[in-house]
């Protein structure tokens, strides 16, 4: 039985957020509404994995510092390499709750960069610094 969404969705926007106590909080929710399967202890221990993560200090190993959260194609692209997994026949119940939870962590992350204003405000603005002209340029283009 897959775990409820609408938890599993704030437990995402909470750590990505590095709101870590409330993310503990829903965590434990989780773990209380959860039934006692090996796909169920698989997704629960993904998820603890990712909190712990993303409290580290030390990103240099952390998957999540390795990718960009505001790139929804390549979220969407490791989505698919982990629902390949789930899918596996080779790998057991545990394995596949556990890739299930980093699938499920990949697709409401490529939503929230899709519809996080401030973050298309902060793309349009990177833009706008790229297209602008910078001073040795117009000094090169005065020249000419």
């Amino acid at each position: 039985m897959p775990m409820p969404s609408a938890l599993v969705t704030r437990f995402f926007q909470l750590i990505v957020n590095r709101q870590f106590a409330e993310a503990e909080r829903e965590l434990e929710r989780l773990r209380q509404k959860m039934h006692k399967t090996e796909w169920n202890r698989g997704y629960y221990r993904a998820l603890h994995g990712m909190l712990l993560a993303r409290r580290s200090n030390s990103d240099q190993y952390i998957f999540f510092s390795k990718i960009d959260l505001n790139d929804k194609q390549i979220l969407q692209n490791y989505r698919r390499e982990f629902l390949n997994h789930v899918r596996n026949g080779l790998h057991g119940d545990y394995d596949r709750g556990f890739f299930s939870a980093w699938a499920d962590c990949m697709r409401i992350l490529s939503k929230i960069s899709a519809n996080d204003p401030k973050k298309d405000k902060q793309t349009r603005e990177k833009r706008k610094i790229k297209e602008q002209i910078t001073i040795e340029d117009f000094l090169k283009r005065k020249i000419s």
